[in-house]
């Protein structure tokens, strides 16, 4: 028989390495080479004939993102700083991820970007697929 406190232990332990994994998914570097420090969540869609990739980018201006191909990888990067302070304002909490952020999602080599815009926070690009 198990002791509750060793289980309970146990538990905390795994939980703690789960939360671990998921800070290092979602504000650990991305692949490759590069010094971002964050990758930005994306939703994919696709009909037959386009993609539309939407990148949730809150708080970040449309001058600090750019978005390009290479092959066949689709590249966001941009920088999302962080918010002034107030004089003598100390952080007490500091959860969402600022500084450079990069993500790379593999696509198809036969997309032509037709429409890309950043609004209500969301990057949103819009491919056709070349036949």
């Amino acid at each position: 028989m198990r002791d509750p406190k060793t289980q309970m232990f146990a538990e905390a332990c795994a939980m703690l390495k789960q939360a671990e994994q998921l800070h290092r998914q979602f504000f650990g570097p991305s692949g490759g080479a590069s010094n971002a420090c964050w990758e930005p969540p994306v939703d994919i869609l696709e009909t037959e004939d386009r993609m539309t990739v939407i990148t949730a980018l809150p708080g970040v201006h449309p001058e600090a993102v750019r978005a390009e191909i290479e092959g066949t990888t689709l590249i966001v990067t941009g920088v999302r700083p962080i918010p002034v302070r107030e004089r003598g304002a100390n952080i007490v909490r500091l959860e969402i991820p600022y500084g450079r952020f990069e993500r790379r999602i593999a696509i198809s080599s036969r997309l032509r970007l037709i429409e890309q815009k950043l609004e209500n926070g969301c990057l949103r690009l819009i491919f056709s697929k070349a036949g």
